[in-house]
């Protein structure tokens, strides 16, 4: 993995990027999410005796790749999806869009198939299909993602798949300190939905939790900029229960954590998949804004990582 770190500012609060340098290379497109699936296993067997609470730890086959983490007597569930654009090879060279990726000619892609590790470049042709250029011919149905390019600086980090690798960076940092609350992490939101219909039944019936926070990452626009708290979206293609998402910002309001307010008609992400459900549970999309969406640079500002993180804190804890 390529990495660059420029040199820190001293009177900028550090904070520790290695697990979320880590985490975003490592390939986990929709559908094919078990490699990160295998690391958070490892990191949480390790890294749970350290935890205030030792949760109960529920994955397998009835969880596919998704996994639960189950702290105390839980409220509210915080879910942060695994899953990562990306590509699928089809025939003649051709790519197929997993999810929405943004890219251009020459972007850099990799993947695995019967010959092997491969690397290889986009090409987009005169008619606006999507080709790769590669030193063989890749195996049809493999799956492809970003080279990860890890660029550190005293106020930005940047990468490929802070989409959602942050957001997971986020609740496993929350699972530190957590006393009562359920950490998912779930599959397949780039490209569907997949695993939250299964997951909430699992949550609701067991534990019969109807609050949940969805750790993820938005964008910058023309009313959300960098550097200027943590993001509490007020709607995207979901629309979330007024009645909670108030609750939401007046607990926002009362912790003196930056905090910005977002309208956007279009966008989603494991909230949209909780509000079609047939289940009496409410969702809130509190997360960090990004610039360069769905790229392989995507860029987020480390004061707004840091207003994220004590944000979930202090909503577990009053929720």
């Amino acid at each position: 993995m390529k990495y660059i770190i420029l040199r820190k500012n001293k009177s900028q609060k550090k904070i520790n990027m290695k697990l979320l340098q880590e985490m975003c290379a490592i390939h986990a497109p929709s559908g094919n999410e078990s490699a990160m699936t295998q690391f958070l296993l490892s990191y949480i067997n390790d890294n749970k005796n350290k935890w205030k609470t030792q949760p109960q730890v529920f994955y397998g086959e009835d969880f596919q790749d998704s996994i639960v983490l189950i702290f105390g007597k839980p409220r509210t569930a915080i879910f942060a999806h695994i899953d990562n654009i990306g590509f699928t090879v089809r025939y003649r060279n051709q790519l197929v869009k997993i999810g929405g990726p943004q890219l251009k000619n020459g972007t850099l892609l990799r993947g695995t198939d019967s010959k092997g590790h491969i690397e290889c470049e986009v090409l987009i042709d005169t008619e606006e299909r999507i080709m790769y250029k590669a030193s063989r011919e890749i195996d049809r149905g493999t799956d492809l993602s970003f080279v990860p390019n890890w660029i550190e600086d005293e106020e930005y980090v940047q990468c490929c798949y802070m989409d959602n690798r942050l957001g997971v960076w986020n609740a496993l940092k929350v699972c530190e300190t957590l006393d009562d609350g359920a950490i998912v992490f779930s599959c397949r939101e780039e490209h569907g939905g997949g695993s939250v219909g299964y997951l909430l039944k699992f949550l609701y019936e067991n534990y019969k939790i109807k609050q949940t926070l969805i750790s993820d990452i938005t964008w910058i626009t023309e009313g959300v900029l960098p550097g200027k708290g943590v993001v509490i979206s007020m709607r995207d293609i979901g629309i979330p229960r007024r009645t909670y998402l108030n609750k939401i910002i007046r607990l926002a309001e009362s912790s003196h954590i930056p905090f910005q307010l977002e309208v956007e008609g279009s966008g989603g992400s494991d909230g949209t998949e909780i509000q079609k459900q047939n289940l009496p549970v409410d969702w809130c999309f509190v997360g960090a804004a990004e610039q360069h969406v769905h790229s392989p640079k995507e860029k987020v500002n480390k004061a707004d990582i840091s207003h994220m993180l004590n944000m979930y804190k202090y909503l577990m804890k009053n929720l």
